[in-house]
């Protein structure tokens, strides 16, 4: 007799989907302990159909002769959305918007289901965690009631289909892709074979019927969206929501987009209704009061726009061996770094006090180009003298001391000189003097003190 063909085993790893042919009790890819998992056969068989695509023979064309597809957008009648997206909403996309819980995920797209509405489109909002009672109160405090947007609470996902069959529509909002499962296979809502063939299903839908497709999806601890690395790359659109709970300022960057740059990040105010496109945000990050110890003003840059922000230090004796660091918006790393620069430079005794730096409006500084501010701020703290609240401060510092050039400087000092200020100190001038603004040049750390 001959031997029985052997049916093949396969295990994947919960945490991020890393396929082997046997079991471990650490995934090898992402270090996870007991996440890996044996598939089912269903689970195999599905996953084989979800991998293999249609193999067309296709030649091979110059690229000068291929021709350009129109893209057509509608607007989200939201102008920091629409910024984001690269210019509106395209017909058939699929976004995918992570962020904490609590930051206005969900009270942001169900206000852009109420834009849509309003316009005459309709919309289909898909909720696995709130009941509709829940999601009619939030509609009433948002004031985007309206008979184009249609409630499901639903987690099946074939039942979805079902209601999508129906109607018509012309935006779906899934909230959230780790609630709903398909009964085609058995794993657990939010594991990687659900989220991997509920994104592939939505996505093929929503292509098909010319449907835009947005999609929440939760984040770990870490700051990522949880599931799958797969999962971005699936979809067309990854934007990610920041900002802290407590304040009233959100913003919402683009990590990937097909159809649009992903330099832009769009600026929100939470208000008592929802979330609405910042106005007037240049004066929402600095104060023009009386001069305080420990207070630069700089220029960062967010996306293409320009934006004013106070820098806080706080320079303390400290009574430990050990002195605190401690750095809200921005890099503690860096911190450090310029710590120990002043200490090596200028011999200011830091090792013997406790540092603090606060970015004010909870916004987070991703560039070296204001580390001259947090220098400056620490210094007017260290030695307590205020800075002027006229001066704007601009330049990233090397570990030799030197104060070197920043991209986009004359965007930087236009916006300064738009809020009638008076005096920047910067590593060189810019090509376009702004009347109205004196210019200091700085090339060395040292020189800063020589100013100040």
């Amino acid at each position: 007799m001959g031997k029985m063909a052997k049916s093949k085993q396969l295990f994947e790893c919960q945490a991020c989907g890393y396929q082997t042919s046997k079991w471990m009790g650490k995934c090898p890819n992402c270090g996870a302990w007991e996440q890996i998992v044996e598939l089912s056969k269903t689970q195999i068989e599905i996953l084989k159909q979800t991998s293999q695509h249609k193999k067309e023979i296709q030649s091979a064309e110059p690229l000068t002769q291929i021709k350009e597809e129109n893209i057509q957008r509608y607007s989200s009648n939201s102008k920091e959305l629409d910024l984001v997206l690269g210019g509106g909403i395209v017909p058939g996309s699929l976004v995918l918007i992570g962020g904490s819980p609590g930051v206005g995920k969900s009270t942001l797209l169900l206000k852009i289901a109420g834009n849509l509405a309003k316009s005459g489109q309709k919309v289909l909002y898909v909720s696995g965690e709130e009941s509709k009672s829940q999601i009619k109160l939030r509609a009433n405090r948002l004031e985007v009631n309206h008979d184009n947007i249609y409630l499901l609470t639903e987690i099946e996902l074939e039942n979805v289909f079902i209601e999508l069959e129906k109607n018509h529509y012309d935006m779906l909002i899934v909230d959230s892709i780790q609630t709903l499962y398909s009964n085609k296979l058995t794993a657990a809502p939010g594991s990687v074979s659900q989220v991997r063939e509920i994104t592939f299903d939505l996505m093929r839908w929503g292509k098909e019927n010319s449907t835009a497709v947005f999609i929440i999806g939760h984040i770990t601890k870490e700051g990522s969206i949880a599931g799958p690395r797969i999962l971005e790359h699936m979809v067309d659109t990854v934007l990610y929501f920041e900002g802290d709970t407590s304040k009233e300022i959100r913003l919402l960057r683009s990590i990937k987009n097909r159809f649009g740059s992903t330099s832009e990040v769009g600026i929100f105010e939470m208000g008592q209704k929802g979330l609405i496109s910042a106005e007037n945000i240049s004066k929402k990050f600095f104060s023009r009061d009386a001069s305080q110890p420990g207070s630069a003003i700089t220029v960062a840059m967010e996306g293409t726009r320009a934006i004013i922000l106070e820098v806080q230090a706080l320079v303390s004796e400290s009574n430990f061996p050990n002195p605190k660091r401690s750095a809200t918006g921005f890099e503690l790393n860096r911190l450090n770094m310029l710590l120990a620069l002043l200490e090596k430079k200028l011999g200011l005794p830091l090792n013997n006090y406790d540092v603090f730096i606060n970015i004010a409006g909870g916004i987070k500084i991703n560039e070296t180009a204001c580390d001259i501010a947090i220098v400056a701020a620490i210094i007017s703290s260290f030695r307590n003298r205020p800075l002027s609240k006229d001066t704007v401060f601009l330049g990233e510092i090397t570990l030799i001391g030197n104060v070197r050039d920043i991209f986009n400087l004359d965007l930087r000092l236009k916006e300064a000189a738009v809020q009638k200020f008076k005096k920047a100190i910067i590593p060189s001038k810019p090509v376009s003097p702004m009347d109205g603004l004196k210019y200091f040049e700085v090339k060395e750390v040292s020189k800063l003190i020589d100013w100040m």
